[in-house]
C-alpha cells in the first residue's frame, strides 16, 4: 500500500492504481487515472464522519473544487482569510464543514446552478488576476491582457 500525502492528507492510502519508478534523482510515484483519483479522495471525504480537517478542507477546495481561498469565501457568503484560518487551525465550523461537503456534492455531480456559480467566481478572479500591457505602434496604443506575474504586480 501507498501512502498519499498529496495536499498534506495524512490518512489515505492507496490500495493500487499507482506504479513507483526508478529515477536518477530517487524513487518517483506515478498515479493512473490522477483527476479520479481526486474525485475519490473527495468523494470519501466528503462522506467521512466527523467534521472536515483544515487539510481535508483545504484538499477539496483546491484539488476537488478549485477554488481559492478567496473565491470560496465569496460562495459562502465570507472572507477568504476565515478560510485561510480554517485550513490552517484545523477548527472548521460545523456550519461550514456542511456547506463545504454540500457545495462539492453538486459540483461533482454537475448541479448545473452550482457549476455556474463556481465558474463566474473562477473567471471573475481570473480576470482580477491579469496585468494589461498597453504598447505603442506609429502612434497608435493597443492594450492587450495577460496573466499576472505575482511579484510584477506587488511591485
Amino acid at each position: 500500500m501507498y501512502h498519499y500525502t498529496d495536499g498534506g492528507l495524512r490518512n489515505v492510502w492507496l490500495a493500487n492504481g499507482y506504479e513507483i519508478k526508478k529515477t536518477p534523482f530517487g524513487d518517483a510515484v506515478s498515479f493512473h487515472d490522477g483527476d479520479g483519483l481526486t474525485q475519490a479522495i473527495c468523494q470519501a471525504l466528503g462522506a467521512k464522519v466527523g467534521v472536515l480537517t483544515g487539510v481535508e478542507l483545504r484538499y477539496i477546495r483546491s484539488a476537488g473544487m478549485g477554488l481559492s481561498q478567496p473565491a470560496l469565501g465569496k460562495l459562502m457568503g465570507i472572507d477568504g482569510q476565515s478560510i485561510a484560518r480554517w485550513e490552517k487551525s484545523g477548527k472548521v465550523p460545523r456550519w461550514a464543514d456542511k456547506l463545504v461537503r454540500l457545495l462539492y456534492a453538486g459540483h461533482a455531480q454537475g448541479n448545473e446552478p452550482i457549476c455556474r456559480v463556481m465558474d463566474r467566481i473562477k473567471t471573475v478572479e481570473r480576470i482580477v488576476k491579469q496585468r494589461i500591457v498597453v504598447q505603442e505602434k506609429r502612434g497608435h496604443w493597443t492594450p492587450t491582457s495577460e496573466p499576472a506575474d505575482e511579484d510584477a504586480v506587488a511591485a
